[in-house]
C-alpha cells in the first residue's frame, strides 16, 4: 500500500453536494467518513493521536450538537476520557447555562449543565465543520463560565472562506482541523 496522506485520504472521502441547503451552496457532507469502518479508524486516530501527546491530553472532550457529539464521544472513549454534550436550547434536564450566537439569518441559543465540567479541566471542543464559527465560540463561552479552560478547538472541516478559523484564532483559541475546502 501506498503511504498515506491522512489529510488527502480523509478529504477524498467527504461528499460535496452542491446547492444544498441553498442555491449556490457546496455543502461538504461528512457521512462517508462515517460509514466506511476503515475511514472512520483512519479519522478517529487522527485526533486521538493529537490529543495523547504531552501538554496536549485533555481531561474532558465536549463535543457540539449534533456531529460532534458523534467525534467526541469516540475520541473520548479512545482517550479515556469523559465526554459532555453542549446541546441546542430545550434538550438537556437538569440545569444549565447557555449562550447565543448570531446566525446568518437570526441567532440560536446552545447549553450545557452546570455540572458538566470542574473548574480548571482542560477541554477539547470538538465538532465536524467550522463555517462562521459561530457555535465553536458558543461553546467555548459556555465551558469558560463554568471556570474550565478550552485547550483547543477541532474539527474535520474548514471553510476558510466563511472566516470562522479566522474568527476562532483571534479570539485566542487554538484550532486544528483536519481538510480545508475553499467555497462555501
Amino acid at each position: 500500500m501506498p503511504d498515506l496522506n491522512v489529510n488527502e485520504y480523509l478529504k477524498s472521502h467527504i461528499r460535496t453536494v452542491p446547492d444544498w441547503p441553498a442555491p449556490g451552496v457546496q455543502f461538504r457532507d461528512i457521512t462517508p467518513l462515517l460509514q466506511d469502518p476503515r475511514v472512520f479508524r483512519v479519522l478517529i486516530d487522527a485526533f486521538v493521536h493529537r490529543y495523547m501527546a504531552a501538554g496536549m491530553r485533555p481531561d474532558v472532550v465536549a463535543g457540539l450538537d449534533a456531529r460532534g457529539f458523534i467525534l467526541g464521544s469516540v475520541v473520548a472513549y479512545e482517550l479515556g476520557l469523559g465526554f459532555v454534550p453542549i446541546r441546542k436550547k430545550g434538550k438537556l434536564p437538569f440545569t444549565t447555562v447557555e449562550e447565543t450566537y448570531e446566525l446568518e439569518y437570526g441567532s440560536a441559543t446552545v447549553e450545557l449543565h452546570t455540572d458538566a465540567v470542574k473548574a480548571g479541566q482542560r477541554v477539547l471542543l470538538i465538532d465536524d465543520l467550522i463555517a462562521t464559527g459561530g457555535t465553536m465560540m458558543a461553546g467555548k463561552k459556555l465551558l469558560e463560565k463554568l471556570g474550565a479552560t478550552v485547550l483547543e478547538g477541532a474539527a474535520i472541516v474548514d471553510l476558510p472562506e466563511l472566516g470562522g478559523s479566522q474568527r476562532i484564532q483571534a479570539s485566542g483559541l487554538k484550532l486544528f482541523t483536519l481538510v480545508s475546502f475553499d467555497g462555501h
